[in-house]
């Protein structure tokens, strides 16, 4: 059978099946973006992040390298996927209708979209959404007009940022998973492991404890490799009284609450608690000030503080935190909101964002320390529950 039949055939025995939350959830989500755009003049949004295509159907799949789209308008959702996503949309989105397309013939795109896109006046788009390709948007437009869409990123953002409580208890699901793994991991530094033994150690007992495949695999990096942002295992061995740094983020209904630590193989040097101090000085700072009502330039500023004697000797990347959700690979970051001092937005109640505090020594060693936390109007209090303690694994 093809695509079609084989949808149909499936859609009688598992329609549904899968769907992550309750229709109540995305009914009050849809609502939500639909008076957005109502109030920016929208017609329609086409959609094609799939964290945003998730957050409005329950549509998710592994397979995100592939063009996927939503066209959200105000009586009706059209889901367009390939061929071989036939399965996930059947049983994960809940959506007015399914379009397919061969996975091999990108052509078969085009013209079903024109026909649903051809009865909106005003089509919203995010062009820097990574899922929106070239291709896609300059053959709308050729056929559409230009004049039809509009750049809408944000009017998305501002409402994913802020959590429903059904996504809080993802949140804090995920947290608990990830605590597991990074527990799992720490019982297997020493000297003479190497950085993919811990790696592997930490992503077994997430996924025993129950997490889905996850946004970013664990980060595990050791010694002046902690020096290098982002770089990840790589069959390095652990040396005697070495700090290990870890980075893991367990995904729960596509949900993460990351969290960072850092161990020794050994015995920490008065220079690593140092740091360790001025991690959870700035952690504290942070929470103090991301209260309701402030802006997130006035943490970042507030944290910065606590830098500026250090500024020569310390590489930070001057991102204090970064909003998280429901995302796919390849990142956990949802990219709604940051906290750094050029962002100006304000905080609300039940935003949600990882703290990732790592202070690196170029070409030496770094210290990495988080949480994730929720915004209250009293400041922000985690959902992860790192101990902020710098582990010393025995070696003995």
């Amino acid at each position: 059978m093809d695509h079609t039949a084989y949808r149909h055939a499936l859609a009688a025995e598992l329609h549904g099946s899968e769907l992550p939350f309750p229709e109540a959830e995305f009914a009050a989500r849809r609502q939500k973006v639909r008076d957005a755009m109502s109030a920016a003049g929208l017609d329609a949004l086409l959609l094609t992040d799939p964290a945003d295509i998730y957050y409005l159907t329950g549509y998710h799949t592994f397979e995100v390298s592939v063009h996927a789209c939503l066209v959200c308008a105000m009586d009706r959702l059209t889901l367009q996927v390939p061929s071989i996503e036939t399965g996930p949309a059947v049983v994960t989105a809940s959506v007015d209708e399914v379009l397919g397309y061969h996975w091999e013939c990108l052509d078969e795109v085009i013209t079903p979209l024109c026909d649903v896109l051809a009865n909106y006046r005003c089509i919203g788009i995010d062009g820097w959404s990574a899922g929106l390709r070239h291709e896609v948007i300059i053959r709308l437009q050729a056929r559409l007009s230009v004049e039809r869409f509009q750049e809408s990123g944000a009017l998305l953002d501002h409402i994913r940022i802020v959590k429903s409580s059904l996504e809080l208890n993802c949140l804090r699901e995920s947290a608990r998973i990830t605590a597991t793994g990074i527990r799992a991991a720490l019982r297997v530094i020493r000297p003479g492991v190497t950085d993919n033994v811990i790696a592997a150690e930490g992503a077994r007992a997430m996924l025993a404890a129950g997490s889905e495949f996850m946004s970013m695999q664990p980060i595990v990096t050791a010694g002046r490799r902690i020096s290098i942002i982002h770089v990840n295992h790589k069959r390095f061995t652990i040396d005697q009284d070495e700090p290990v740094f870890l980075e893991f983020g367990a995904a729960y209904q596509r949900y993460t609450a990351p969290m960072m630590c850092t161990a020794v193989a050994g015995r920490a040097s008065d220079e690593m608690r140092v740091l360790r101090d001025l991690c959870r000085e700035l952690f504290e700072t942070l929470c103090a000030a991301m209260r309701s009502g402030n802006r997130f330039s006035e943490a970042a500023l507030a944290a910065e503080t606590l830098l500026v004697p250090w500024r020569e000797q310390i590489f930070f990347s001057g991102v204090f935190g970064y909003a998280v959700g429901a995302q796919f690979p390849p990142s956990w970051v949802e990219g709604s909101g940051y906290i750094a001092r050029s962002q100006h937005a304000i905080f609300e109640t039940n935003m949600v964002f990882h703290l990732p505090i790592c202070l690196r020594l170029p070409g030496r060693w770094g210290i990495g320390i988080s949480d994730t936390v929720v915004v209250t109007p009293a400041g922000a209090v985690p959902l992860t529950n790192n101990s902020w303690q710098l582990q010393e694994m025995p070696t003995a």
